[in-house]
């Protein structure tokens, strides 16, 4: 009697199955956080002199061009929406003393406390071929202003209040209005960004250079060996299981 329940119920399968809803999951990605290397909350390394210890990304705009040596590694590749977006934050110094100085100084040297803010951008297209800049991009959207001096020497995951619609080509970038000591240094060459300028690359912005809504930015100034610490959460459409013609 098991023998044949069992063979009733192998072959009744098919038959079951036919009948189940095709799957319509959506998918929640991570972009900038699905190669090797995790996000972390940057350190000065043991051979870089504090003076040359180059961690924060002041009043600019940074896209990561290359992480573990994926380009564009925070480019959307699928429909969806970014409900959050990550970012790796040092903590400046083991010193309490010592960070509360930092603090201030970048503070009183960039016009206010510790900010991100999440970017969309876009590729921009000219008609003509003479026109086209191949790192011109648009901001086509952006999250609120965050303050993060709190959460400086971790990394911290900042859900949004509105989730931000994407298409694919789309690419998340880093903010930073004022100041944040989120760039991992003296890396390996499999890591690259670019920042929202073109000229005196090797100098911090003496104005702000962060790129706004609706302009468009070539990002000429590129570094190697650097990585923003960023990564966006994004929950894709659901795939259409039973579309109306």
């Amino acid at each position: 009697m098991r023998r044949s329940l069992l063979t009733a119920a192998v072959a009744a399968a098919p038959i079951l199955a036919a009948a189940l809803p095709a799957s319509a999951d959506a998918q929640v990605l991570e972009l900038g956080d699905q190669t090797g290397t995790p996000l972390v909350a940057p350190t000065c390394p043991p051979s870089v002199p504090p003076a040359q210890c180059t961690i924060v990304l002041t009043r600019v705009t940074a896209l990561a061009t290359f992480s573990d040596g994926t380009y564009l590694p925070t480019m959307v590749t699928k429909a969806g929406r970014i409900v959050a977006f990550t970012v790796g934050l040092s903590s400046l110094s083991s010193s309490t003393a010592t960070r509360k100085k930092d603090i201030n100084f970048l503070n009183a040297s960039y016009g206010g406390d510790a900010q991100v803010q999440m970017t969309i951008l876009r590729q921009v297209k000219h008609s003509s071929k003479k026109k086209r800049k191949p790192h011109e991009f648009r901001v086509v959207a952006e999250s609120p202003v965050f303050h993060v001096v709190q959460y400086l020497g971790s990394v911290a995951q900042l859900p949004l209040t509105q989730s931000i619609e994407v298409k694919p080509g789309d690419i998340v970038a880093l903010t930073t209005p004022t100041w944040a000591p989120a760039l991992a240094i003296d890396l390996s060459g499999k890591f690259h960004y670019r920042q929202s300028r073109n000229h005196h690359c090797d100098q911090p912005p003496t104005v702000q250079k962060a790129q706004t809504s609706g302009s468009d930015t070539t990002y000429d100034c590129t570094y190697g060996g650097t990585r923003p610490e960023y990564a966006a959460t994004e929950v894709t459409y659901p795939v259409a299981s039973n579309p109306v013609h």
